[in-house]
């Protein structure tokens, strides 16, 4: 029973807990609703799993249950050594006769967080580069809801991007594209509206140009709407604009610059052929094809 000294914990459904550590909550509170027969490397290998969850969403919270990670390193201390087979089999191992490994786990959890709130070390910063979500799988990030483009959008201007944004929906022939990009990011008058052209020209702004002077020094967007009715009017020019933004955009990113582009589609099922040897992929709230229905 909870005393005023303990915490009071209450059950709640996994979507409201706000870390992993409000979820093991919910695992010590019901032990049997999410571990098959009690075992402890069911809970390693989904802990594993959430942890791999936060880093491909980007998300910075205090997590680190990898084998070798920090737990393992506080827990191969308390112990007197560690095997390599990770943590959980350590503790079964070292489970007391009349406890469980379960049981045995929450009880050094608790001690390794008292540990950690009371003797904390310096680690490195862990924040993810500005961005990075944009630019580590693919260049041209595809959105179908207009809603995720613009919370995209200001997430990456309140970051202190240069987001420039393109009616890609208002473009009936190749110049209109090549006028609006042009006049979108100041290209000099002797700019030959051609592919070539955009070549050198994008490749100067994104490589060269002075759109990173914010106090944050990130980097520049292009954010295109509607690019499915331009790439029903132009399919070759369509493909050949985002073929040359990723090959610019990863020049850009070996000068240690940020240029990349987010691209919507009314389509959901839109397709583009591989683009500076890199897929247009979706974004990761709309990845699975079920979330674009």
């Amino acid at each position: 029973m909870p005393t005023e000294d303990s915490p009071r914990r209450v059950a709640k459904h996994w979507q409201d807990c706000t870390n992993v550590y409000d979820f093991l909550e919910q695992i010590r509170l019901r032990p049997g609703a999410w571990l098959s027969g009690g075992s402890l490397r069911d809970l390693q290998s989904m802990l594993i799993g959430y942890q791999v969850a936060v880093g491909v969403h980007s998300i910075t919270e205090p997590c680190d249950f990898w084998h070798g990670g920090a737990f393992s390193q506080w827990l191969g201390k308390r112990l007197g050594g560690s095997s390599p087979l990770g943590w959980a089999a350590d503790i079964e191992r070292n489970t007391p006769n009349g406890s469980t490994s379960v049981d045995e786990f929450f009880h050094l959890l608790d001690a390794y967080r008292s540990d950690a709130a009371q003797n904390p070390e310096p680690t490195a910063a862990t924040t993810a580069p500005p961005g990075i979500e944009y630019m580590c799988n693919t260049f041209v990030t595809l959105f179908w809801r207009r809603r995720l483009l613009t919370q995209a959008e200001q997430q990456l201007e309140d970051q202190g991007f240069r987001v420039v944004r393109l009616a890609a929906g208002e473009w009936t022939t190749e110049q209109d594209m090549h006028r609006a990009i042009a006049d979108a990011l100041v290209f000099p008058d002797y700019y030959g509206r051609n592919l070539d052209a955009l070549n050198d020209c994008l490749g100067d702004v994104a490589c060269y140009g002075g759109y990173d002077d914010s106090p944050e020094g990130t980097g520049l967007v292009l954010s295109f709407t509607d690019y499915d009715c331009f790439a029903a009017v132009c399919p070759r020019a369509a493909q050949d604009v985002l073929d040359t933004i990723a090959c610019r955009a990863r020049l850009a990113a070996v000068l240690q610059r940020r240029f990349f582009c987010l691209l919507h589609s009314n389509d959901p099922d839109i397709q583009f052929e591989p683009i500076g040897a890199m897929s247009v992929m979706w974004n990761s709230d709309e990845w699975m094809d079920v979330n674009r229905r």
